[in-house]
């Protein structure tokens, strides 16, 4: 058991955490105001290889694995603590990966170098009105097969990056039916390009949070689609939605993790200055105890994340891990992350008084941003709870059985 960090780590985290506080950090309540990244955030971005980061080298990705993806994740956390870029990161590594790893020649040739480059989106469609969490039972999006195409029906929600793609183009990977009478095993993977399409109608949300990347939907009505935009085998999506949602997962760790270790030290340097009734905020048990939970929390939540990034590279590298092992790990840390950094920073803007509260802090971006971590992306904490208890107890204890 070796805890310590590869020299190829160290300078990896030293030259993500070097650009991120030159070229992030600076201006992160801009990204949050204006609610865009700028551009040269995204061109330098993949410059330096931090766009769909785990895509293979032949289509413009760095083939970078799991615990180089989540030291990435952290310090982009840790320098946006709105949560906005990290959101943008997060996505593309977990869906370009899939895209990266299941998708054909042709869709591969045709959008990842563009996605790598940042010229193009890539992001993840499974959420519907009637069917979030329930999409095995409540998902109504359907694709039939017509000759060598494919034709789409039905309706995305609450999407990241939907404004992204219908601007700069790239695709959203899609859960549809294609064997209605199937269950789980009755779902297809699609690469959906939104831009310019005439028979995929988008709308936009207004996010509490995570400003700098948007979030909306889109209705496909007789949406056509070649078949070289079939994700891997036919009936076999849903597999691929929960290979990938497990790298988000372990990645959305991450990224509470860096804005967490943040927002901790914004609140240690004010406590130990700020001084009342003649002591600093510091020295008092009801300030310092909370302290130590908080820092003993996010060690504990960057241990779970670590570990399942590993147990992720054990798998795809050496067989070592099973597909279950590696959903058991990221539904722990996402079942932790987010809510251990909401608490903290709750905390930490009430060390902060009555200035937490305003805008001359960051405190309340991240607040705002990582509290969408536990109210659905990616799972619910109910979901994580859920996909746990499958994994001690076995399928026929799942509830919905």
């Amino acid at each position: 058991m070796d805890f310590s960090w590869t020299n190829e780590q160290v300078i990896w985290r030293k030259t993500v955490r070097e650009f991120a506080e030159k070229k992030i950090k600076p201006r992160v309540r801009e990204i949050d105001t204006n609610r865009k990244i700028p551009e040269e955030i995204i061109k330098e971005m993949g410059q330096l290889g931090l766009l769909a980061p785990t895509a293979s080298k032949e289509y413009g990705g760095a083939d970078l694995d799991w615990t180089m993806a989540a030291i990435a994740a952290e310090e982009l956390g840790r320098a946006d603590i709105s949560l906005a870029i990290p959101v943008l990161y997060l996505v593309e590594a977990a869906w370009g990966f899939i895209l990266s790893r299941y998708g054909t020649k042709e869709a591969k040739e045709e959008y990842l170098p563009k996605i790598t480059s940042g010229e193009a989106f890539c992001g993840i469609a499974v959420t519907e009105p009637e069917g979030g969490s329930d999409i095995l039972g409540a998902g109504k999006t359907k694709a039939n097969k017509k000759g060598d195409k494919w034709i789409l029906d039905g309706e995305k929600i609450f999407i990241s990056g939907i404004r992204e793609t219908s601007k700069w183009g790239g695709v959203h990977l899609t859960l549809a039916r294609t064997d209605p009478k199937a269950g789980h095993k009755g779902f297809s993977f699609f690469a959906v390009p939104i831009k310019d399409n005439k028979n995929i109608e988008t709308t936009m949300f207004e996010d509490m949070g995570r400003m700098g990347i948007s979030t909306g939907g889109f209705t496909m009505t007789n949406a056509e689609l070649p078949k070289e935009h079939l994700i891997g085998e036919e009936n076999r999506g849903f597999y691929y939605a929960m290979e990938g949602f497990s790298a988000a997962r372990t990645l959305i760790g991450a990224t509470c993790v860096g804005a967490s270790e943040a927002a901790l030290e914004l609140g240690i340097e004010h406590i130990k200055n700020r001084k009342a009734f003649g002591k600093p905020l510091g020295r008092y048990e009801g300030i310092q105890f909370p302290l130590v939970e908080h820092y003993t929390n996010i060690e504990s939540v960057k241990l779970l994340t670590y570990k399942s990034a590993w147990t992720m590279d054990k798998m795809y590298k050496e067989g070592k891990f099973s597909h279950k092992d590696v959903a058991l790990a990221a539904a722990m840390t996402k079942l932790r992350a987010p809510v251990y950094g909401f608490q903290l920073m709750n905390d930490v803007a009430d060390w902060f008084g009555a200035i937490g509260y305003t805008k001359e802090y960051p405190i309340e971006m991240g607040i705002r941003a990582i509290r969408s971590y536990s109210i659905g992306a990616e799972g619910t904490m109910n979901i994580m709870r859920i996909i746990i208890g499958r994994e001690l107890l076995g399928n026929e204890f799942l509830p919905y059985k």
